[in-house]
């Protein structure tokens, strides 16, 4: 999954991103609100961690602006104001949570994955398609109870398309994923990695899960 994180202290915003990767997310950042608005209206986020405070447009014009034109990508709001008046504005303004400054690492991954599952419409952390497993807390991958050993950019992907299983998946939509905003799209990457994928997901199984749009992409489904 992919994280757009708004944060103008520096040092804290390259912890944040650390820390994500280290949980197997793709992570961008920004510094000011500015560039954060044009980020976030013109590439695919997962979710936002957007700062309150910040320089050139502060977090709530931010949010607010994205709200009218209709971008629903779930925000996580951070402050060092822990004032109820605060957290009523982030969220009348159209945050999915917050997070007071200082906070447990921890929280911040329960909470952001909390509000990237609320809205794609999932209740529950764990995936299942046929008998694949997809354990999103632990990112574990079970296929008939046999445990899959992914790369961190596999599971990435096949993530992505369980989550939007039943719809087709551009293979632009796929790196824009798991790659930074500098991955050349030309590259053929993804089309590796999905042959990758088919090998520790379908092969020998008689119900294909990963399936070719040919022209548009890659969709997850059961074979009929």
């Amino acid at each position: 999954m992919k994280i757009l994180v708004i944060e103008d202290e520096k040092d804290l915003a390259e912890i944040i991103k650390e820390g994500l990767e280290n949980q197997s997310f793709t992570v961008d950042l920004c510094f000011d609100g500015e560039d954060g608005l044009f980020m976030a209206e013109n590439y695919a986020y997962d979710a936002l961690i957007l700062d309150i405070m910040l320089p050139v447009m502060d977090g709530l014009t931010l949010l607010e602006k994205l709200r009218v034109k209709k971008v629903t990508v779930p925000v996580l709001m951070l402050t060092a104001r822990g004032t109820m008046t605060d957290k009523v504005k982030g969220l009348d303004t159209g945050a999915d949570d917050y997070l007071v400054k200082p906070f447990e690492f921890p929280e911040l991954i329960s909470r952001l994955k909390a509000i990237i599952r609320r809205n794609r419409g999932v209740s529950s952390s764990v995936l299942s398609i046929d008998n694949l497993i997809i354990d999103m807390n632990s990112r574990s991958v079970k296929r008939n109870n046999n445990e899959l050993k992914l790369s961190s950019k596999e599971y990435n992907i096949l993530l992505h398309l369980a989550l939007n299983r039943g719809r087709v998946i551009s293979r632009a939509s796929l790196a824009e994923h798991i790659y930074d905003i500098d991955f050349d799209l030309d590259s053929n990457i993804i089309d590796v990695y999905i042959n990758y994928l088919r090998k520790k997901i379908d092969k020998g199984f008689n119900r294909k899960l990963i399936h070719t749009v040919r022209g548009e992409g890659y969709i997850m489904k059961e074979d009929q």
